[in-house]
């Protein structure tokens, strides 16, 4: 028996149509650093965005799925490339700006873009990477920057202002198939070259409807969110789309992502949610702290990419402002679960449920494999790889422009579901807690050893700003933790000191000897502890580190 419903497609540019109509008067508004922020409405976004389309078909030639790269920071000019360039039937692939050089050329070779949409002060990163890019015909810069560095570098430039300028501000968008290309992201190449993810029309749909439901983020007309997460980083965690879906207002920090300007946008501003990595918190925490502004307009902050220490969460509390773990990854779009209690509890009995990474959502499928391949059951103690598989979970990686798509059997299981890397366990009502990376976690004398649990009981000390644990070679026991710690500023704490505390709060065995201190945990290029570049010191010698 067949259904006598319609079969639409699910498009983006549906998503773009509804939000510039329906929710026109909503706003994104892109920080300036002076003077008032740059304010457009959502139909004069939509209206810009059909400019646009028309520019790249008509002018740079781009027909069918070829790939627009965009090198941009969070602004309304990047809202517009984000739908006109998947409406029109090409594909968005967002570059992350804080690459190396090399893994750039890589990626914007493997993915053959044919026009960079690049902001005038990343003019610099850009231009001496051109003679190396070899499928890059176009550059359309936008905002002010010294163009001069373009000079002679062989791809056309083009004004990005000037190219739409005269262009109608209406496209027929083209009913496309919603399994077709949309956008793409490449992970960040943590181990081998970095790997490209492919998100189709159906499922960023999908996705921005999870985004926007009350047990996920749960946003209306009435707030608006300030989106620090990188657009690069996994289309800023789906925002720009499910913004249009609800006209949620949207503020944008353009590169002004420092402490400093981050609580003056707050507080003028007054966005009512936020979305960015833990490092962005621990650094506005510490700012608010030294010079007091009022931030407690964010009733709900998202904040996923790592994981969160609970004393953050805790010093925010007393400001008001209530931070929401999520845990996702390039891979599955990313929202994979989001940390709301159970209703019904008091503020102490939800604690305990919002320090895990979350609940799965009705679009995500997830299992527990454990070191035999057996499927753990969710009993919150029995701890496995996490598995999962859903509407918005990649099942492949882009090949390349001649190339199948890959599934390697250490990314994808037999009968596809994603292996995703992190170690944890799952609670009966479906709340997942990440004890580590698989490739983090501490295998000592037989027994594992969260390198995430001893970081997070080490931020607690009020002398400890930031910790990284990693696991280093022990004769007796295989493997033992490091403890890498960046102290406050003033502080005397010393070693003997800290494994009191720890001792305390965790098993005495899983107290490391060793110890060091230094400057700044490492970061990778969208905010993660780097830890490889730890153990790399380790095992060169360069780390001062004293064993008790």
């Amino acid at each position: 028996m067949q259904s006598t419903m319609q079969d639409v497609p699910l498009l983006i540019s549906r998503i773009l149509t509804h939000g510039s109509t329906i929710h026109g008067k909503s706003q994104v508004t892109t920080w300036t650093g002076e003077g008032e922020p740059h304010r457009r409405s959502y139909a004069e976004i939509g209206a810009r965005s059909a400019q646009l389309a028309h520019a790249l078909r008509e002018d740079l030639g781009v027909d069918g799925d070829e790939r627009v790269a965009t090198l941009m920071w969070n602004n309304a000019e990047h809202v517009e490339a984000y739908f006109a360039i998947p409406c029109m039937g090409a594909v968005l692939h967002t570059l992350n700006l804080r690459l190396p050089a090399e893994q750039l050329v890589w990626i914007v070779n493997h993915a053959a873009d044919r026009v960079i949409i690049v902001n005038g002060s990343l003019l610099p990163l850009l231009a001496p990477l051109l003679p190396h890019l070899t499928t890059v015909e176009h550059v359309v810069v936008s905002g002010p920057g010294d163009r001069s560095v373009l000079e002679g570098v062989g791809p056309q430039v083009h004004e990005y202002e000037e190219l739409i300028a005269a262009k109608p501000t209406t496209y027929e968008w083209p009913e496309l198939d919603e399994r077709q290309a949309a956008a793409m992201c490449y992970t960040s190449g943590t181990t081998g070259d970095p790997k490209g993810v492919v998100y189709s029309h159906r499922s960023i749909y999908l996705h921005s409807m999870q985004v926007n439901m009350a047990e996920s983020m749960g946003l209306t007309d009435a707030d608006t969110t300030l989106v620090v997460v990188p657009q690069f980083h996994v289309n800023a965690w789906g925002l720009p789309h499910a913004t249009f879906m609800t006209g949620l207002n949207m503020l944008m920090p353009d590169r002004f992502l420092q402490p400093a300007p981050l609580a003056e946008m707050i507080e003028r501003e007054r966005p009512t949610h936020a979305a960015a990595v833990p490092t962005i918190w621990q650094g506005l925490l510490a700012e608010v702290t030294a010079n007091p502004r009022d931030i407690s307009c964010m009733k709900q902050v998202t904040i996923g990419g790592a994981a969160c220490p609970p004393a953050l969460m805790e010093a925010y509390d007393k400001l008001g402002v209530r931070l929401c773990h999520a845990w996702g990854m390039t891979e599955t779009s990313p929202l994979g679960t989001m940390a709301n209690p159970p209703a019904g509890l008091t503020v102490e009995e939800e604690w305990p449920y919002r320090i895990t990474q979350g609940r799965f959502p009705a679009g995500v499928e997830a299992r527990l494999v454990g070191p035999a391949g057996d499927i753990l059951p969710w009993d919150g103690e029995s701890a496995g790889e996490l598995e999962v598989r859903g509407n918005w979970i990649a099942g492949a990686y882009y090949g390349g422009a001649a190339g199948e798509p890959m599934r390697p059997a250490d990314k994808f299981s037999e009968d596809g579901w994603l292996k995703t890397g992190d170690v944890g366990v799952i609670s009966p009502d479906g709340f997942l807690t990440l004890t580590d990376r698989a490739k983090d976690v501490i295998k000592s004398g037989g027994e594992w050893i969260s390198s995430v649990d001893l970081e997070n009981q080490l931020m607690a000390h009020p002398d400890i700003a930031e910790a990284a644990v990693v696991a280093v070679p022990d004769e007796k026991w295989g493997e033992r933790p490091l403890a890498t710690v960046v102290l406050r500023d003033g502080s005397t704490v010393g070693y003997e000191d800290l494994r009191a505390f720890l001792a305390e709060r965790v098993a005495k065995w899983q107290v490391p000897e060793r110890w060091t201190v230094i400057p700044a945990v490492p970061k990778t290029s969208v905010g993660k502890f780097d830890k490889k570049v730890l153990r790399k010191q380790y095992a060169a010698g360069e780390l001062d580190v004293t064993q008790l």
